[in-house]
């Protein structure tokens, strides 16, 4: 299992590819906050929920200051589809070889009607303007996860 992050601890920087097939780098986002969430798999029931709540919350959370990227193991052919199904407004970022979920603490044992597996843990990083871990919960849950952040960040409701 990866070693999770802490807040204060530098946050890996990363470079993507988005749905549309374009490189993003973590860094690029500098000066600003950053919400960096991790789901298992595009267009699953948990996954649209989470993605569609971010989605609902993005014009509040950019308000506040932060940008928010979703990074999955799916292939940018599957985001850029699921992207535009769901009418995502935020990147989504391909992580196929899991690398930089890896570097986050998002990836590792799991347990799911009794089989232990290796996967991708859903978990939300939140980064500071200088690249800095501000918040970092993993396991979160898909539904509610979003308003739950917010008041963790002290976002208005």
């Amino acid at each position: 299992m990866s070693e999770r992050l802490a807040a204060g601890e530098s946050a890996p920087d990363f470079t993507l590819d988005d749905a549309a097939g374009n490189e993003m780098t973590l860094s690029s986002l500098r000066g600003g906050k950053v919400v960096v969430y991790f789901y298992p798999a595009a267009a699953t029931p948990g996954c649209t929920t989470e993605a569609c709540d971010f989605r609902d919350n993005l014009a509040s959370l950019g308000a506040a200051g932060y940008t928010v990227l979703g990074i999955s193991p799916d292939p940018v052919a599957k985001l850029a589809s699921f992207s535009e199904q769901e009418a995502l407004t935020f990147p989504l970022l391909s992580d196929e070889d899991h690398a930089v979920a890896e570097a986050y603490g998002a990836w590792g044992e799991k347990k799911n009607y009794g089989k232990t597996y290796e996967g991708l843990i859903r978990s939300t990083i939140v980064v500071d303007e200088e690249g800095r871990v501000a918040l970092a919960q993993y396991n979160v849950r898909a539904t509610g996860h979003v308003a739950k952040l917010r008041r963790d960040l002290g976002i208005d409701q």
